[in-house]
């Protein structure tokens, strides 16, 4: 067996609502401006399609957790 030159962070994971038990997450994929109402608001019309995005996992924050910020910024 190798040995990691220093330990890799854990696996993000959210709670299964309710269950007691986690979910890992390798993944989040998004979809923007996919309601007609919200493509308007962002200054599109209704022709505009919907995008596609990804998050890193570790940009997670369970339930009841606030997200954490950079040290350098407060919002």
């Amino acid at each position: 067996m190798s040995a990691y030159a220093f330990e890799p962070p854990a696996t993000p994971a959210l709670p299964i609502v309710e269950e007691s038990v986690l979910f890992p997450v390798r993944r989040v994929l998004c979809v923007g401006r996919n309601y007609a109402a919200h493509r308007r608001e962002m200054g599109g019309d209704d022709r505009d399609p919907p995008f596609f995005f990804s998050k890193p996992a570790d940009g997670l924050a369970p339930p009841g957790r606030d997200v954490a910020y950079p040290s350098q910024t407060q919002d």
